[in-house]
């Protein structure tokens, strides 16, 4: 596992994170095969781990405390993230703080997820939606202040609503968010413009989600896929998304190298980034861990290959389905 320094917190994480929205928010988790997959993730050098409160209602969360507790001797870090009030992802230009985050709600749910981790100190805790018309709304910054000056949390973030990544740079300049959790993948390379030279310049730590577009670009996805009802990707992967998504990860199948999976070219297309702290795919299962874990070897895509997958850039604005 290859190590890289998290912005101004000075953590050297793995560059291979761990994402456990799947955990507790999908059709197919079983937490004996979760438990597995995410005890070899630390067994293979893996120490970030990303969850929050809405995965499950805090079952996320406690997956993960029950995690650091079996492996109390090393350090891992953990992040969660604050739910909106209102319950309402993502949060939209009319949104007002005090709707989603007014002083009390914020200290209530790290508490509550301090319970759930089953420590005393939060490495990072961050907004799950948000709006940069908060800015300077002191509530929030007065928050996040008190939690660090009472050791709550070391670290405040902010996981920005997709497809928006510069819904966030007026907040960078306060100072207060020592990191950004944003969807960067071959498709979703928007972030790139503005928000990475951002984070850049004021040693912002870069946490690059949704590497597999959701799992398109995993390649297993066809024009006739379904799920659930009660699955979350039921809503997203409505027939106008599903039908462009597979679309798109099919054109990309040319270019695979020999003996190189979809999945693992969509990880070190993001892992050839320098400028990425983290990268957290879902790995619910122990091949999916497997798998994912070994894209870290500090091997990037050639340069002949990274400029043909910039022509894969596939920007796309917030609709009611992308939530």
């Amino acid at each position: 596992m290859e190590y890289r320094r998290f912005g101004r917190t000075g953590w050297q994480v793995s560059e291979i994170g761990y994402g456990m929205w799947g955990l507790a928010g999908w059709t197919g988790s079983d937490d004996e095969e979760s438990n597995k997959s995410l005890d070899l993730s630390v067994e293979r050098g893996c120490n970030f781990f990303d969850t929050a409160w809405g995965y499950g209602a805090g079952r996320s969360e406690q997956i993960l405390g029950e995690l650091q507790k079996r492996h109390a001797g090393k350090k891992l870090y953990l992040a969660t993230k604050i739910p909106p009030k209102n319950f309402q992802w993502p949060s939209n230009r009319a949104s007002k703080l005090e709707d989603c985050f007014p002083y009390d709600h914020i200290v209530e749910y790290t508490e509550k997820s301090l319970k759930n981790l089953n420590v005393e100190t939060i490495d990072l805790q961050q907004f799950h939606v948000w709006e940069d018309a908060w800015a300077q709304d002191e509530q929030w910054q007065r928050a996040v202040e008190d939690l660090k000056k009472a050791g709550k949390i070391q670290a405040m973030g902010v996981s920005v609503n997709r497809w928006e990544p510069n819904n966030v740079l007026d907040t960078l300049h306060t100072g207060l968010i020592e990191a950004v959790q944003v969807i960067y993948n071959i498709f979703d390379q928007a972030p790139e413009d503005q928000l990475f030279p951002l984070c850049e310049k004021l040693d912002v730590g870069i946490i690059a989600r949704v590497p597999f577009d959701e799992g398109t670009l995993t390649g297993t996805f066809t024009k006739e896929t379904t799920f659930p009802a009660d699955d979350w990707r039921s809503t997203y992967f409505v027939p106008e998304n599903l039908i462009s998504s597979v679309d798109h990860a099919d054109a990309l199948k040319p270019l695979l190298p020999a003996g190189m999976t979809l999945p693992e070219m969509a990880l070190r297309f993001i892992l050839s980034n320098p400028q990425v702290g983290t990268v957290i795919p879902g790995m619910r299962k122990v091949n999916h861990a497997e798998a994912n874990l070994k894209a870290s070897d500090g091997q990037g895509l050639p340069p002949e290959l990274l400029q043909a997958l910039k022509r894969h850039r596939w920007d796309r604005e917030p609709t009611e389905w992308s939530q």
